[in-house]
């Protein structure tokens, strides 16, 4: 499937001007705010809109980072099916987000603290890939994250490291909604969907000789419930395997985590039949990646370097099952481009060494096509 994505992104956008017409060119500027809107599109397939407003100073001698956002996104069958047939799906999801951060100047001044506060709304007909098909869920959550970054560079690092924990949770429901889970209806359930997300991403770079550098990262999540008698959340799963990206599914209420050197989504735990397309998501998992890189080109215009790498990740769905050191394994090569345009671009050949039972070829050698560094911030 073929997605367009058109977006617009003012860097110097001025909400205090905005009913100022004279300021207008073509929006009010001089505040050093950041608007987004981004558009992406398949036809009747897909579509998502998307927009945000960034304040990076917001107060006086202590400045606050405030960022509003909003998006909806469809997707759905209806270019091949009618709403009656039987293999028609559709899944719209509507989420608003509020994010206010500040540096610390404690232990040291490399530290920053986010807070989130985000609502999302599902809407299923029919869809598959959760635990659930038909009926609406609300997923209210709040984010903490505290994050050191030291990197010297933000593209081609060649010190430093870049650590980040996340805890992530919603309301504890079922404390006093009074539902009865033996015999509760999915609908019941997953209406508001209850659970509490960890989550801890490292990365460090160490040069080697001359310009050669050595990435180490390491990465882990794990959702959890609070009540034992509540399944596990449905979305905010974890998603191993492939690119990180999966077109536009990356969206839709689940980490996407790659690993290259095999087809998306197929790392799953041992025991299940999932394929990549009924694949849910699991509930813990972990990953580690090391790359040598080495810069071709390095210049105001345009950033090229070429890596090797090495990595291996895995899944669980309970921690009785968890060994950090069962990982499924891969190494490659690949090529990075930067430049002021488009971004940072990278192109990834990779081959698993561990076949994924039930899935046949799904480690035979998979080319990766990526955007940006990565889609959470720097980890890959």
């Amino acid at each position: 499937m073929l997605v367009g994505t058109l977006g617009l992104t003012f860097n110097n956008f001025s909400l205090r001007n905005i009913f100022h017409l004279k300021d207008y060119k073509p929006l009010p500027k001089g505040d050093g705010q950041k608007l987004s809107l981004q558009g992406q599109s398949s036809g009747s397939a897909y579509q998502n809109y998307s927009f945000t407003f960034t304040e990076p100073w917001l107060g006086g001698k202590k400045p606050i980072y405030f960022a509003l956002s909003a998006y909806t996104q469809r997707s759905s069958t209806a270019y091949y099916y009618a709403p009656t047939d039987p293999n028609y799906n559709n899944l719209r999801i509507n989420g608003v987000g509020i994010t206010l951060g500040k540096k610390l100047n404690w232990p040291d001044n490399y530290f920053q603290l986010n807070y989130s506060l985000n609502y999302d709304h599902y809407n299923l007909d029919n869809y598959t890939g959760y635990l659930f098909s038909n009926g609406t869920s609300n997923n209210i959550k709040f984010t903490q994250e505290l994050q050191r970054n030291s990197l010297d560079a933000p593209i081609y690092p060649t010190s430093g490291s870049n650590i980040k924990l996340t805890i992530q949770g919603t309301p504890p429901y079922s404390l006093f909604n009074n539902i009865d889970y033996k015999i509760a209806t999915q609908e019941q359930i997953y209406h508001f969907v209850e659970y509490y997300k960890v989550k801890y991403d490292a990365q460090w770079f160490q040069r080697i000789t001359g310009k050669l550098v050595l990435m180490s990262q390491i990465r882990f999540g794990f959702l959890g419930e609070y009540n034992s008698a509540v399944p596990a959340s449905p979305f905010e799963r974890f998603k191993v395997g492939g690119d990180g990206m999966m077109q536009y599914q990356f969206l839709q209420g689940s980490d996407i985590i790659g690993l290259r050197g095999y087809q998306n989504f197929t790392i799953i735990p041992v025991g299940t039949n999932y394929t990549a397309d009924t694949n849910p998501g699991s509930t813990i998992y972990n990953k580690y990646t090391f790359e040598l890189r080495h810069p071709v080109i390095q210049s105001q215009s345009a950033t090229i370097f070429a890596l090797v790498f090495a990595e291996g990740g895995n899944v669980w769905n309970s921690f009785d099952k968890f060994d950090p050191f069962n990982i499924r394994r891969s190494a490659g090569v690949g090529v990075r481009v930067f430049l002021p345009i488009f971004g940072l671009l990278g192109l990834d050949y990779g081959y698993g060494f561990d076949a994924i039972p039930g899935i046949p070829g799904a480690n035979k050698g998979q080319f990766s096509f990526s955007i940006s560094q990565s889609l959470s911030g720097g980890f890959q």
